[in-house]
């Protein structure tokens, strides 16, 4: 659980311990209604006030308010600080209802759910039963709590369906299971209290808009529960209140304000920050050292892949032996299992982990925090931060190490945005209607759906308020057999009309709905067995990896996973089979995901750094000099203008378009620019992104933007591109395994992600073909735009930018183009540059083999000629740096 422990506690039985402690404060603020109790009695029994005395704890003031909230009968959003003591106040009314009425309860009463807990995550609902077990334990209480998640072993989910626990700790992949079943109406009936934690981390999505039609359906089943949100990051309060409310009526929102602000510092690196890339090896014998002076660190990466790595290079340094852990959500659960035992226990002193660990998970010795890599996010990285220090009245402590210039200046707007008390984060919006589609099916397997009672339940929740009449009959006809174009085959009738409602069609169908629930389509895995040795027959599994990184091994490649380097010997069973190779050098496993998207908060702010020379006295001597040196080779892109930049580089020309405006503009921008570029016979190569950058190489230079960059770019260009393009059927992939049309699991069968892709793609050019204004497509469509692209955001930056553009033509790259030059992953373009280059036998190299060292060089001698320079107040005279062959600035 989340909540903090006393410094001298142990892990299991102190978890509640420091928030509680005497003498701490808290400021708080509330829109509640003050109502009086309605009894004379306190709310908190005397065992349970008593019990907090004598562990030297109190219950503070804002969670005794949350007694009453339960009491009452309102739903509460409770914003506080991680440390603060929230879980416990999601969780204390719960425990003081069922410890008044277990009392009075006859012996042979028949046992009745009162509170679900739902939970983003597995490991932060197993984190919480070891936490609640200790007060139940300690008084007696006869109270029982159980966990329904995918690792719940078939014999307790059976036992849970007749005999439900007191408290369900459970996700909301599986409270949607559990809606399946007919006997729902009567498990749910008793339903008090739900508890949903880490608000923040999945209510604005498809999960958020899934988690939304399920409490709907709970409040049909059980009209008089109360709700509690939890989270210690929210950056749009007001949303997410009427996000948790019922039937449109917000909750009410208790904040509560802690008294220490958390202490983060930049990494001062004894050699210089990469100019590109994203990796860390230049900092590894900092971090380690970090790692020594304290007692227990996690260091956050931001995929599964620099995780591996920076396991791998942190190993190579550790001259102490220190006991070092990787985790990661694809390693085996046994595996994250131990790794969290050992760091609870005090038995490890680093773990480099992914975000599987920012949320939830209470280690009150961890005293530092390392991000490595830019943070992409405010509300992200205090999420982070407050894994450290997890008491309310001591400063989390944490240390960033950005990996190259940008990421020095997106760590400081960070800084700087925390200090200030801002927030970032995903915003509301209307919800996803393939997922309405998978509601349905579920409906229609627990009993008659009466169309009228299913459209208000699904109005009822807050992201589908505004659901029309036609959308829904449209939906449910999908349901029903496919639609106009596909209603001719079996295997799309999944509901049937009876004279009691839609039902599901039969056993089977109900069978595929459930082994797919959910909202999560992730490439098929396989599982890794490590076997010790090649003339072994059996090993054990380590762990899954995804199958198109497979794809790209033979026999005999070596590959870093769960923390060694493994040996590919081949596939058996639908499981990847290696062995160790310790001495090897590995290739890295590639998951699903890349980079993490860049907040427009932080995007923003660092455009308005870079912009600003006042700014960057902040910075690191090296990071200023290069911004300096950029002014002078260059330009800087102004506050809210653009600067584009065209260079040759390596046989190529390169057009380089400095946005800051994240990765899905950026896309979607390259897509339709190297179109544009297409029609006035540029010749364009490919395109890279990264959050600042759309880098576009070319067979022939762009002298001039006439044309290019016109807002017209989005009329002209973008319908024709849309309905062509991959993009939109990577996104229909995506909403028909969703809304049922093809299935990721079936009986006996995990199908690969090939044959989901071949099935969906057919899928798709049938519907385009005889059915083109199917309600999946525009559903794509309208995804495509918006969540895969963006639209949007790039209509108004080109609106915004237009009459402000500079553009300036180089001998070769600038300082500001490098990171953006060292982006690994490139589109290609089809067209005429490829037909040219076929005939003219491919003289152009691959882009990015060799620019590293070569740029490198050259810039950072640029950084020592500019950092002799001391310009006066007045005009600046540039620096004059040569490229053989290209002239000069």
């Amino acid at each position: 659980m989340d909540e903090g422990r006393g410094p001298d506690a142990r892990w299991d039985n102190g978890a509640w311990a420091e928030m509680n402690r005497s003498g701490s404060t808290l400021s708080y603020v509330s829109n509640l209604v003050s109502v009086a109790p309605t009894s004379s009695e306190p709310l908190i029994p005397s065992d349970i006030d008593g019990w907090f005395a004598a562990q030297g704890w109190r219950v503070r003031d804002y969670q005794r308010r949350m007694v009453d909230q339960f009491a009452q009968g309102r739903d509460t959003l409770l914003i506080a600080p991680t440390g603060g003591g929230k879980t416990l106040a999601g969780f204390l009314p719960s425990l003081c209802d069922l410890a008044k009425k277990k009392e009075d309860r006859p012996s042979d009463a028949e046992p009745a759910l009162h509170t679900l807990y739902i939970s983003p995550l597995r490991a932060l609902t197993n984190d919480i039963e070891r936490n609640l077990m200790r007060p139940v334990t300690d008084l007696s209480l006869p109270i029982e709590i159980g966990i329904r998640t995918g690792d719940t072993k078939s014999y307790q989910r059976k036992k849970q369906q007749t005999r439900p626990p007191d408290i369900l700790l459970t996700t909301p992949e599986s409270l949607m299971l559990l809606l399946s079943y007919d006997n729902a109406p009567n498990y749910f009936a008793s339903l008090k209290c739900v508890v949903i934690d880490e608000m923040h981390s999945f209510t604005t999505g498809k999960r958020g808009d899934f988690t939304a039609l399920a409490l709907a359906r709970l409040q049909t089943l059980a009209p008089d529960h109360v709700r509690f949100g939890l989270s210690a990051t929210v950056a749009q309060p007001d949303k997410a209140a009427a996000w948790l409310g019922p039937t449109g009526a917000p909750a009410d929102r208790i904040e509560v304000a802690g008294d220490t602000p958390p202490a983060i510092t930049i990494i001062e690196p004894e050699g210089r920050f990469p100019l590109g890339g994203h990796s860390s090896r230049f900092a590894v014998r900092d971090i380690y050292q970090i790692i020594r002076d304290h007692r227990t660190a996690i260091v956050f990466v931001n995929t599964r892949a620099q995780a591996e790595v920076l396991f791998q290079q942190l190993w190579e340094a550790n001259e102490d032996g220190l006991p070092i852990g990787v985790y990661h959500g694809s390693l085996a659960r046994d595996r994250r299992q131990k790794t969290e035992s050992l760091i609870a226990s005090g038995q490890m002193r680093a773990v480099v982990s992914t975000s599987a660990l920012e949320m939830g998970i209470d280690w009150g010795d961890v005293d530092v925090i390392i991000q490595v890599g830019a943070p992409k996010g405010v509300s992200r990285l205090l999420q982070r931060i407050g894994r450290s220090n997890h008491r309310i009245d001591e400063a989390s402590k944490a240390v960033l190490v950005p990996t190259n210039p940008l990421e020095v200046v997106e760590c400081d707007v960070a800084i700087q945005a925390i200090e200030g008390g801002h927030r970032d984060g995903e915003t509301y919006s209307d919800g996803a209607m393939d997922v309405v589609v998978q509601y349905l099916v579920n409906r229609g397997c627990a009993g008659p759906l009466k169309k009228r009672e299913a459209l208000a339940e699904i109005r009822s929740a807050w992201p589908y308020r505004h659901v029309t009449k036609a959308d829904f009959d449209a939906i449910l006809a999908f349901a029903v057999d496919g639609g106009y174009a596909l209603k001719n085959y079996e295997r799309f009738k999944r509901l049937r009309q009876t004279s009691r409602g839609y039902m599901i069609a039969d056993k089977f169908a109900a069978r595929r709905h459930r082994m797919n629930i959910g909202t999560i389509v992730e490439y098929a895995k396989l599982k890794v067995r490590r076997i010790p040795s090649p003339k072994s027959k059996r090993g054990r599994v380590v762990g899954e990896i995804e199958e198109r990184f497979v794809m790209n091994l033979n026999p005999g490649d070596t590959f870093a996973f769960a923390g060694e380097t493994l040996r590919y010997q081949g596939i058996r069973d639908m499981a990847v089979e290696a062995v160790p190779a310790p001495r090897a050098r590995p290739k890295i496993p590639a998951y699903a995901g890349g980079m993490m998207p860049l907040s427009s908060y932080l995007a923003d702010g660092v455009r308005a750094v870079v912009s600003d020379p006042a700014q960057w006295h902040r910075l690191p001597d090296q990071v200023e000099q290069w911004l300096t040196l950029q002014s002078l080779f260059s330009d800087l892109p102004g506050p809210d203008g653009l600067l584009v930049e065209s260079f040759f580089d390596r046989n190529d020309h390169v057009l380089l378009v400095h946005t800051f405006e994240g990765r899905k503009v950026n896309n979607a921008l390259g897509f339709l620019l190297t179109k544009r570029m297409e029609t006035q016979r540029l010749a364009p190569i490919n395109f890279t992104i990264t959050d600042y950058a759309l880098t576009i190489t070319s067979l022939e230079p762009v002298n001039s933007l006439d044309g290019l960059l016109d807002t017209d770019i989005l009329d002209a260009e973008l319908d024709d591109w849309i309905v062509n393009s991959p993009m939109i059927k990577r996104s229909f992939r995506k909403i028909a395994t969703i809304a049922g049309l093809t299935e990721q699991r079936l009986p006996g069968q995990q199908r690969t992600m090939k044959q989901v892709t071949f099935s969906t793609d057919l899928i798709y050019d049938v519907l385009l073909k005889y059915e083109p204004d199917h309600i999946l497509l525009r559903i794509a469509r309208e995804e495509a735009e918006s969540d895969l692209l963006d639209i949007g955001r790039l209509r108004g930056f080109l609106s915004e930018v237009a009459g402000k553009t500079v553009f300036r033509t180089l001998p070769h790259a600038s300082p500001l183009s490098i990171p953006a030059m060292m982006q690994v992953g490139k589109e290609r373009i089809r067209g005429e540059a490829q037909d040219r280059l076929m005939a003219e036998a491919s003289h152009v190299q691959d882009y990015m083999n060799g620019v590293g060292d070569s740029l490198l060089d050259q810039v950072r001698d640029y950084v020592d000629r500019a950092a002799k320079q001391e310009p006066d107040g007045g005009a600046r005279t540039p620096a004059t740096p040569t490229t053989p062959g290209h002239g000069t600035a």
